[in-house]
């Protein structure tokens, strides 16, 4: 299944992006597993190969290219059978990144974002805090200007690259007493005095540093303000359908690694002196699969097109995370039961793939919110309209 628009010059990005994989992370992916910590070096590569810039601008030593490039991308690192990995890597280019490029100042621009398209800076986005998940209105980091500088105070959690990155896109309050209204996004560099990260220990993603971060006065300029103060909760509520499409592209992508493993297991694996893709119960578990991972990837498919043709459409992506996710775990899970007592051991990835696909349902917005957000414009008529929300 192809999306509308691929070319063949799409094809040929996912051949040569697939066999770099193949040669700078594929030999590498159980060392990071392990070591809990993804070798530097790749985004050095991974930028002279103009993989961390598909969809920046030239000037500032992008590609400027169309969105299925990126899609192609999700889907190729997905494949890779570490979830930690692949999700640094969207975290730089299309989750943090992207909120820089699109309202920070020229300077800024010109400071941060040919290091990050060059894989010399990794980037992280700081909202979520311990007390305030997915309610974004109610996060208790405050900046108070004073002078030249904001001065930070609060703490986050579950920030991917918060521990080896080298900055944080952050939510902070400006004015409390505002509300939504009163939030504002400040660029904070990691090594800012004040500025304390602690790595946390997770259930999957172990390639990726996931941190709780604390911000004690923590002095930043003026000049790290993205866009106007003020406008950042707009500004993330814009920024989330790409953060979900990605998101659901990764899912659906980790539950077709998942078949393909599953598949090369089968035909190799015997028992009562027929391998296992002979028997019929199991030939129709894998049908079955198949037949939800590609309607489920033709929506997402569809998504992808609303997006390259610059759609504003909260209700397509909120359903297409939502899918793709809760489909995942349950490809994965029933994946991992072919296996027997085999797929219980960290000798098989498809261990490590049920351990990292779990995550989806909760990252960008849980189900449950997603679930809200569809019944809202379904039942209660409302419209996320971009131009009506400004």
């Amino acid at each position: 299944m192809q999306a509308t628009l691929l070319t063949d010059e799409h094809q040929t990005f996912r051949e040569t992006l697939r066999a770099f994989i193949r040669k700078e992370i594929a030999p590498y992916v159980d060392q990071w597993e392990k070591e809990g910590q993804i070798d530097r070096s790749i985004w050095k590569k991974m930028g002279e190969m103009g993989f961390m810039g598909l969809n920046y601008p030239e000037a500032y030593g992008g590609l400027d290219l169309d969105f299925y490039y990126s899609m192609i991308f999700c889907e190729e690192l997905s494949y890779c059978y570490s979830g930690g990995f692949t999700i640094s890597a969207l975290v730089i280019q299309y989750m943090s990144a992207p909120y820089l490029l699109k309202y920070g100042s020229s300077a800024l621009k010109e400071r941060y974002l040919p290091s990050i398209i060059a894989g010399d800076l990794v980037s992280a986005v700081a909202i979520t805090e311990p007390g305030a998940g997915s309610d974004v209105k109610n996060i208790k980091t405050t900046a108070v200007r004073l002078g030249d500088y904001y001065y930070v105070n609060g703490s986050k959690t579950f920030i991917t690259n918060g521990y080896y990155g080298d900055f944080f896109i952050t939510a902070v309050k400006t004015d409390p007493s505002k509300g939504s209204k009163g939030i504002s996004l400040l660029l904070i560099d990691r090594d800012a005095v004040g500025v304390q990260a602690n790595k946390l220990s997770k259930l999957g993603w172990h390639a990726s540093d996931t941190a709780e971060l604390s911000f004690d006065e923590v002095e930043v300029p003026v000049a790290n303000l993205l866009g106007e103060e003020g406008a950042g909760f707009q500004y993330l509520m814009d920024g989330l359908q790409l953060e979900r499409l990605t998101a659901a592209i990764h899912s659906l992508a980790t539950a077709e690694s998942a078949l393909r493993y599953t598949l090369d297991y089968m035909e190799n694996r015997e028992t009562f002196g027929k391998k296992l893709q002979e028997f019929q119960a199991l030939r129709h578990r894998i049908a079955t699969m198949s037949a939800e991972i590609e309607t489920t990837k033709a929506f997402v498919y569809h998504c992808c097109d609303l997006q390259q043709w610059g759609r504003y459409a909260v209700k397509e992506c909120s359903i297409a995370k939502l899918q793709a996710s809760e489909l995942a775990v349950g490809v994965v899970n029933r994946c991992l039961q072919l296996f027997g007592g085999y797929g219980f051991t960290e000798d098989y990835k498809i261990a490590r793939l049920y351990r990292d696909v779990r995550v989806g349902t909760l990252i960008a917005g849980t189900s449950e919110i997603m679930l809200e957000i569809i019944a809202k414009m379904v039942i209660d008529g409302v419209d996320y309209d971009r131009a009506k929300e400004r």
